[in-house]
């Protein structure tokens, strides 16, 4: 019976530190994707207010609120594409 506890008791320690384990990977692997490159600061066109942002590998677009889509480069912050959204 004493080996049994023994036994039960080094599981349990095993398991909370393979649970730690994992816990703390997936800590590090999405704090590591959170991090954006982007130029600091953007500059809309006139009168462009902006409303959702999204990114890709070598872009990020912006949303405005005038149904626009403005898609940027990443790197050098310039203005690649401009898609009008219709209804």
């Amino acid at each position: 019976m004493r080996y049994l506890k023994a036994l039960v008791t080094i599981l349990t320690v095993t398991m909370i530190l393979g649970f730690l384990t994992i816990v703390a990977l997936f800590v590090m692997r999405f704090s590591a994707m959170n991090r954006a490159e982007l130029p600091d600061q953007i500059t809309l066109p006139e009168g462009a207010r902006a409303s959702a942002f999204t990114q890709g590998d070598d872009w990020f677009a912006i949303v405005t609120e005038d149904d626009e889509i403005l898609i940027f480069g990443k790197t050098t912050g310039n203005l690649r594409q401009r898609i009008q959204i219709t209804r």
